[in-house]
């Protein structure tokens, strides 16, 4: 495997500058959400020959040796940081269904369950076991924060969204649509466990003082392709409200509140910007609104991420995915506060040849 020619030089004060307007670079950074485990695994192995190890709970050295091929790869491709998830779990219903690449044989794609939830009532909700906070585990981010190499920095985000493990985790979407009419104080009550949960596990890690992380780099798809899922004036009184929550632990603690948001979501824009205060956009889609219409509307006012169409990156033969790269560019590097990546993240059904093709598009520009 041939990797892009990209010579690391990783700054993440220098990344926190430009997404701030501070500084308008010549090239853009990079920025995504992730890069599916199944890519970074066949880059750690293919190009770096590296024996790759899955995270696992229970095993610590197996557990390093993930992060040491994953921030191996992140860096490599002239990424300023890793995002760290995970803890706490409050798990969910799902279904599953195999991947379909040949050398993912036996693995699963889980989606949400929509119909059924774990808790469905009042006697669900008291009975359920949540999270506590010596239940958290912030192990992998102790050891990221202090294996990377020089100038490069961490984002952190635990879950699911506020409203995407109500909605998608706990409830699933119909019973949630009839419980915000048949019983709002259910739903009230759901979304400040679920919102209590997700700013503990924040408050554990910004207490530690951690080198090198500068953000929060937080999840929730609060909207579809006509709108937000949830009507917007339930969307700011159950989600937002914990949004802004953590936008204001991040400012307090000098960090990023980075939002990843799928879905067409300009009915709750200027509560995002004006009221959340939220220092950056992630999740673009060119069949909602192109990345580029977006910047030239927000980019003035908070940072925007990626957003080069998912269809596209799949899709697009060579020199037409290099001309829609550079015509995003063209567009967003002018305004500032711009960093290249994908619409939303580098899954697994990504070629990985046309993902290189945007990496090398970025670092020639």
């Amino acid at each position: 495997m041939k990797l892009p020619s990209i010579k690391p030089n990783p700054d993440y004060k220098r990344f926190i500058k430009i997404i701030r307007g501070e500084v308008k670079p010549k090239k853009p950074p990079f920025a995504e959400l992730f890069l599916d485990e199944e890519n970074v695994r066949l880059i750690s192995e293919e190009a770096f020959g590296r024996a790759w190890m899955p995270r696992t709970e229970e095993d610590l050295t197996q557990r390093a040796k993930y992060w040491d091929n994953t921030i191996e790869v992140y860096h490599s491709l002239g990424y300023d940081y890793v995002r760290v998830t995970g803890s706490p779990s409050m798990g969910y219903a799902a279904k599953t269904r195999p991947l379909g690449r040949p050398d993912q044989s036996g693995k699963l794609r889980v989606w949400t369950e929509e119909g059924a939830g774990i808790i469905e009532t009042r006697a669900d909700f008291e009975a359920y076991s949540w999270p506590k906070v010596r239940d958290i585990d912030i192990w992998d981010c102790e050891y990221v924060s202090t294996h990377l190499p020089e100038g490069m920095g961490m984002v952190i985000c635990p879950s699911s969204g506020f409203l995407e493990v109500v909605m998608n985790d706990l409830m699933g979407y119909t019973n949630l649509c009839f419980a915000l009419i048949e019983d709002r104080d259910l739903v009230a009550d759901i979304f400040d466990a679920v919102g209590k949960c997700i700013l503990r596990y924040y408050e554990k890690v910004t207490s530690l003082g951690l080198p090198n992380l500068f953000g929060f780099f937080q999840g929730d798809d609060m909207g579809y392709k006509n709108g937000t899922l949830i009507p917007p004036e339930d969307t700011r009184l159950f989600s937002l409200k914990w949004h802004k929550s953590l936008a204001e632990l991040a400012h307090k603690n000098d960090l990023l509140y980075i939002l990843h948001s799928c879905g067409q979501l300009e009915d709750i824009m200027e509560d995002l910007i004006t009221d959340v205060k939220i220092d950056a956009k992630h999740s673009f889609e060119d069949e909602i609104t192109p990345v580029t219409d977006f910047h030239k509307k927000y980019g003035s006012r908070i940072g925007v991420l990626g957003g080069i169409d998912l269809d596209k990156l799949c899709r697009y033969e060579e020199q037409a995915l290099r001309k829609y790269v550079r015509d995003v560019l063209d567009v967003c590097m002018p305004i500032g506060r711009y960093a290249l990546g994908s619409g939303n993240s580098v899954a697994n059904y990504v070629p990985l040849r046309n993902y290189f093709i945007m990496l090398e598009e970025g670092n020639n520009y």
